[in-house]
């Protein structure tokens, strides 16, 4: 069977099963990378020789149903020779971070400007600033510009290498920050899956611009990709991973006090059992409560929905942003918007700082009715869906 180069470290499409995907590496990194200083490498290969030394039963963790004894055995062989593989890989220094980055983000500026007629007139409208960064010489800029296959398949090439140059390099710090995650209901290889997801948009998302450190980058991505992971397989409906521990200890304190009380707990009881304040119990059990449809009609005439009385919290834009990942991408994004329309994006999805606002609420802010701002609010919407706009922010909306 021929796997793609990334399928050989368990970057495989998720279909594929993560012990499969993992026992298929065979080869080590080549060409370009630099070997980090001592005391990194250190840290890092720590990693992989305390994993190898754990017992097989806290290494690979078992499902609700058990595995086989022979499929758990492949499963902690396939760890074993996941972790051995890419201990092999050499890690990058900050300066290879930073070109193999440039190269990635070179052959994206191609690719985008080869499928969108208006990047590339705007590449070739102001190639000086398009290019700005990457080392080009006039020449080679001159050479990208006539489109040619030959000319530019040097290019994506080199981009296809460094992202996986990228990626394998950095395999090690998904395992660290996967193995915090044991325990969740999910095996350490379906954990490496998920991070490796995660890594690899961080590859993508990369800016070398900002000066941050890769490694530092990419834990926010690969731990967002492991925590949403877990809560999707723990419940249809996603609610904050830090909830669904919450909600466990709920349901069991709600079991041990009804046996022990002979009837359902008061809200103050299971409070004081739970060590919390009544507020934060009333949260938790606002998250377990069953959904009703948004579509539904309230109000005599039927004609409103109770959407429209709800806030949209469907974008956690502002989470995003108050990392400092994505507030500049906005403000980009929302130029294109008149300033009224900004204004209304921003208020109903939070992006000031604020909650995000109700049609009523935006409607009382620019004196007009809930349904013209609803108008104005889809018409904004629509531009945003502009390929050449979306492609900016829509990875952070997934």
């Amino acid at each position: 069977m021929c796997l793609r180069p990334l399928d050989r470290f368990g970057l495989s499409q998720r279909g594929q099963s993560g012990s499969t995907a993992m026992a298929s590496s065979s080869r080590r990194s080549r060409g370009g990378a630099m070997y980090a200083p001592a005391d990194e490498m250190q840290s890092q290969d720590d990693v992989l020789r305390g994993h190898l030394a754990m017992e097989p039963e806290e290494q690979v963790q078992e499902h609700h149903d058990p595995l086989s004894a022979l499929e758990n055995e492949q499963a902690q062989d396939a760890v074993r020779l996941y972790l051995r593989e890419i201990g092999r890989v050499a890690l990058l220094k900050k300066a290879d971070e930073v070109r193999l980055a440039k190269a990635i983000e070179l052959q994206r500026l191609i690719q985008n400007a080869q499928t969108d007629e208006e990047e590339r007139v705007r590449v070739e409208s102001d190639p000086e600033a398009a290019f700005e960064g990457l080392d080009l010489s006039s020449e080679q800029i001159a050479s990208i510009l006539t489109w040619t296959a030959p000319n530019l398949q040097p290019y994506l090439w080199l981009g296809e290498e460094s992202r996986r140059q990228m990626i394998e390099a950095n395999l090690r710090l998904v395992v660290s920050v996967a193995k915090k995650y044991l325990g969740h209901g999910m095996s350490l290889l379906d954990l490496i899956q998920e991070g490796n997801t995660g890594l690899m948009r961080a590859v993508e998302k990369f800016d070398w611009r900002r000066g941050f450190k890769f490694s530092t980058y990419a834990t926010w991505w690969i731990r967002q990709a492991v925590t949403r992971a877990i809560a999707d397989q723990a419940r249809t409906i996603r609610v904050p991973v830090h909830m669904n521990e919450r909600i466990s200890r709920y349901n069991r304190e709600m079991m041990r006090l009804s046996q022990v009380l002979g009837r359902d707990p008061k809200l103050e009881e299971i409070a004081v059992a739970m060590e919390m304040s009544p507020e934060k119990v009333e949260e938790i059990k606002s998250a377990i409560r069953v959904p009703i449809s948004l579509e539904k009609p309230v109000g005599d005439d039927e004609e409103s929905m109770l959407g429209d009385f709800v806030e949209d919290e469907s974008h956690d834009l502002e989470e995003l942003a108050a990392k400092g990942v994505l507030r500049d991408a906005i403000d980009e994004v929302l130029d294109k918007l008149s300033d009224r329309e900004a204004g209304i994006i921003r208020l109903r999805f939070g992006l000031s700082g604020r909650r995000p606002q109700t049609l009523e609420e935006v409607g009382g802010h620019f004196g007009l009715t809930r349904e013209r701002i609803r108008q104005i609010e889809i018409e904004a919407l629509r531009k945003l869906r502009h390929p050449s706009i979306t492609r900016k922010i829509k990875d952070y909306l997934d």
